[in-house]
């Protein structure tokens, strides 16, 4: 099964947080949709990171400008760039 985008998993959380906000679900559902939101979560965080990996850095050049260089790919970052 494919991954959520990070828009639906976060959409996913909100519901679920409001509905145990509500206080209204007994125990044994309110247990199985905390361990969702929490799955969910995660997944948003790692998407974070992902991202935060692929956007592009600002470094300060030699003479005070401010160019842009990218971060290295994730490909390259674990050795496996072709």
């Amino acid at each position: 099964m494919a991954q959520p985008t990070f828009e639906t998993a976060f959409k996913q959380l909100e519901k679920i947080v409001a509905e145990l906000e509500s206080g209204d679900p007994p125990l044994e559902t309110a247990i199985r949709k905390f361990e969702e939101g929490m799955r969910l979560a995660r997944l948003c965080s790692r998407k974070l990171d992902e991202t935060e990996k692929r956007i592009s850095k600002l470094m300060e050049a030699d003479d005070g400008r401010i160019e842009e260089q990218p971060l290295e790919s994730p490909e390259a970052m674990d050795g496996s760039e072709s």
